[in-house]
């Protein structure tokens, strides 16, 4: 029985009761055997405040009703269940945690008691009577359902047999390969390969090579070998581009009969210089009375893709176009994406419209969605519409002033009204015919971009709006596909207040609209300062994920009740189910399965997930790739993470990160300060902590990890500057690593991608480590 709880530091004085379910689950999680009175729990949280109490009490009786706790003598405890449970495992180091589908407890999994579980596989676990350090254990009986048994990696060949050697952090095991399951893969290829079996009490499973990428080291195949890690295709099948190909490209006088015919309007598109796919377009003129037509002009693609045709299918599968650095891997084929749905200039184009009358303060007097036919006058990229409102001179000036005046009201207005302004340089690269990367420059956004993003918002944010807010009591609103973003975690921003004060910065967490106005009041307080990009990629990572869902709750970041995608299915399969269901309503439709939609919007979530995940990877690899060339070279780089086991620093002219591993800070003992985000030297005193300017020398590039590691510039190691003698440093440490341990993941104070982003510990107690958990104060 627990005589005393420790008290928190309170998050805020405003909660809701998700905050509540999740802080009390996490004290009874971590505290399985401990039973607490409703007075300490109170205590615990810090509520005093009568509204708190009864929204307290409310969660109470929810998490009783859902047998996520108990109730008995007067005590509240968690509830531990007995038997057999199913859930999905995550592995850590020392074992797994899986968590059961009907409860918010992890169970912890010891490493002999996997069975060769991997990561996010769906298992059967028994549940053990005891628990050890206070958490629940049970042992994984049964592996009901594998994530994937597809893995990426290297062929490191013998005589008789082979091992393909992965670099997946789900996957801390080499797969055994039989002499006639190569596929002709030589030594040091790049291959994708299938685990076939897995014998019980076997260290490694035993698989096939199902395709040759090509040699380590060529663009192509690393380009590849990214895709398929996060298994994304890089190619159509044959059947599928056909039937792109099949495709009537003439647009019959009848279907241009059902469409309001936009042709002799003026209508131009503002896209990057190196854009092939023109999704979207601007159409505007002057009313007689005044005011301004401003046509929001979206490629009809549904009207070419039947809806569970192969095409459709194929579409659905994907879900988006990936963006690596060297190329699109798109969603749609080429006969389409690029030809038939893309707005070309001089071309009659079929499109899905929402034209808005605005007057001179940009607010809405009339709109107007439905089917068009439209013929684009003008192709313009950013940099010439760029130049046309800096100058005024140029094709449609005009036109383009104009809509820039609407849309600065309309961003001015947006922010107002609670969006959150997170803006940062897009880090390009110029890479030569091979793929090399030979220059790192930055792509900022500026008015031509925000002209075309703020009547893109517009249009989404009105289509929303149109379907969401038809609803009473009697008649809910008709199934819809959302874009949605929850409202900040309120202890992740905790965390985030406690850090920025060491900066002397702070928000305001009263309310939703006062935590987005002081967040960015500070980020335009940040420019020009060496913190700003830390404390911004800190605050990003307090908000929530974006993701689509049937189930409107608003989007947060922008400050919108009503947001979706239309505006851009040549890349986006979530646009095309908003077309279709619109379209569908606009004609008195009844309301489409929620259940069927709901699916559909998360599995488009997830591959979104998948390919942010691919672009990330191919950006640090090309990074990686760049520095190879400037082994042993001193640059001035700001501290951008903080952890046990190194410093994180971004080199300022080209926004690279690397890692200094604590051993290679070699001029003392260094001890991680976890409550003040820095690194003090034991003897020296000396210290490092975010934002501060140091000059570091590049020391290794290893490609196959898409790592970099730094040292201080003023070290005493010597640094290899010979790439091929540094790559064969790291092939060999590569090679003779038989089975590793699974990664240790930053603190939510680094934004380091090589090592997994977004945890929220910096560092772990020695119990915590043999658990495998992060320490409790961090959770």
């Amino acid at each position: 029985m627990a005589e005393t709880i420790e008290t928190k530091t309170p998050i805020t004085e405003r909660y809701n009761k998700r905050t509540l379910l999740r802080l009390i689950s996490e004290l009874l999680k971590n505290n399985p055997t401990a039973e607490y009175s409703k007075k300490q729990l109170l205590e615990y949280l810090k509520i005093t405040d009568k509204d708190a109490k009864e929204l307290f009490e409310q969660t109470i009786a929810e998490m009783l009703e859902q047998n996520r706790i108990l109730y008995e003598n007067n005590k509240y405890k968690a509830f531990i269940k007995t038997g057999v449970i199913e859930g999905v495992i995550e592995l850590r180091k020392g074992g797994g945690v899986v968590r059961p589908d009907d409860s918010d407890l992890e169970i912890f999994v010891d490493e002999r008691n996997l069975n060769n579980a991997l990561t996010n596989d769906r298992v059967e676990v028994s549940l053990f009577a005891s628990t050890t350090d206070g958490m629940q254990e049970g042992e994984v009986i049964r592996i009901l359902q594998r994530f994937r048994t597809t893995f990426v990696g290297t062929v490191d060949k013998r005589k008789n047999f082979a091992f393909l050697i992965t670099n997946h952090k789900t996957m801390p095991y080499d797969i055994f390969l039989p002499s006639g399951k190569l596929m002709k893969a030589k030594k040091g290829d790049k291959a994708v390969a299938k685990i076939t079996e897995w014998p019980a009490g076997a260290k490694n499973p035993i698989g096939e090579i199902v395709e040759v990428l090509g040699e380590t080291g060529n663009n192509e195949t690393e380009m590849h070998a990214i895709l398929a890690e996060f298994e994304l295709p890089y190619a159509f099948d044959r059947a599928v581009e056909r039937a792109a190909e099949e495709i009537p490209t003439e647009i019959p006088n009848g279907e241009i009969k059902t469409r309001r015919d936009m042709r002799d309007v003026t209508t131009f598109t503002i896209d990057p210089a190196d854009a092939k796919d023109f999704d979207d377009a601007i159409s505007f003129r002057v009313l007689e009375n005044g005011n301004f037509e401003v046509g929001v002009h979206i490629a009809d693609v549904t009207y070419y893709i039947e809806e569970g045709s192969l095409l459709d299918q194929e579409a659905l599968e994907r879900a988006t176009s990936v963006y690596l650095v060297d190329r699109v891997v798109p969603m749609l084929p080429e006969a389409l994406c690029n030809n038939l749905c893309s707005l070309r200039p001089n071309e009659d184009k079929l499109c899905f419209s929402a034209i808005f009358e605005l007057d001179q303060n940009a607010q809405i007097q009339n709109e107007w969605f439905g089917k068009t036919i439209i013929n684009s006058n003008r192709r313009f990229c950013y940099e010439e519409a760029q130049e046309i409102i800096e100058t005024g001179k140029g094709d449609y000036a005009q036109e383009i002033l104009k809509c820039w005046d609407l849309a600065k009201i309309l961003r001015d207005d947006r922010y107002r009204n609670g969006s959150i302004s997170f803006e940062r340089p897009e880090i390009k690269f110029e890479i030569d015919e091979n793929g090399k990367p030979l220059r790192v420059f930055f792509k900022e956004a500026k008015e031509a971009n925000w002209l075309i993003e703020e009547f893109m918002l517009l249009a989404n944010k009105r289509v929303a709006t149109l379907i969401g807010s038809k609803k009473d009591k009697k008649h809910p609103a008709k199934t819809f596909v959302y874009r949605i973003h929850d409202e900040p975690d309120l202890e992740k921003l905790s965390s985030f207040q406690k850090f920025i004060g060491k900066f002397g910065y702070s928000i305001n967490m009263k309310s939703d609209d006062a935590i987005s106005r002081t967040l960015n009041e500070l980020l335009e307080k940040l420019r020009g300062k060496n913190e700003r990009d830390v404390i911004s990629s800190l605050a990003v990572r307090s908000m929530a994920k974006a993701i689509y869902s049937t189930t409107n709750i608003g989007h947060y970041g922008l400050g919108f009740e009503y947001y979706t995608h239309f505006t851009s299915p040549i890349r986006r399969y979530p646009d095309m189910m908003v077309h279709r269901l619109l379209w569908m309503y606009l004609n008195g439709k009844r309301s489409a399965n929620k259940q069927k939609y709901e699916k559909l919007c998360k599995h488009c979530s997830a591959r979104e997930y998948l390919a942010v995940q691919a672009e990330r990877a191919s950006d640090k690899y090309k990074q990686v790739e760049f520095m190879r060339d400037h082994l042993g070279e001193t640059f001035d780089a700001v501290i951008s993470g903080i952890t046990e086991w190194g410093v994180y620093a971004e080199i300022e002219e080209n926004k690279i990160e690397g890692m200094i591993p604590m051993h290679d800070l070699d001029d003392d003992f260094y001890q991680f300060d976890e409550d003040n985000y820095c690194l003090i030297g034991h003897y020296s005193k000396k210290k490092y902590q975010l934002g501060d300017i140091i000059q570091i020398k590049v020391a290794r590039a290893n490609l196959e990890h898409k790592m970099l590691d730094f040292v201080m510039a003023d070290s005493k190691k010597r640094i290899e500057t010979d790439v091929e003698k540094a790559d064969k440093e790291d092939a060999a440490r590569f090679k003779n690593k038989p089975k590793r341990s699974h990664n240790t993941k930053p603190g939510i104070f680094s934004s380091s991608s090589s090592k997994g982003k977004g945890k929220d510990n910096g560092g772990k107690s020695k119990k915590d480590k043999k658990r495998g958990k992060g320490s409790k104060k961090n959770k």
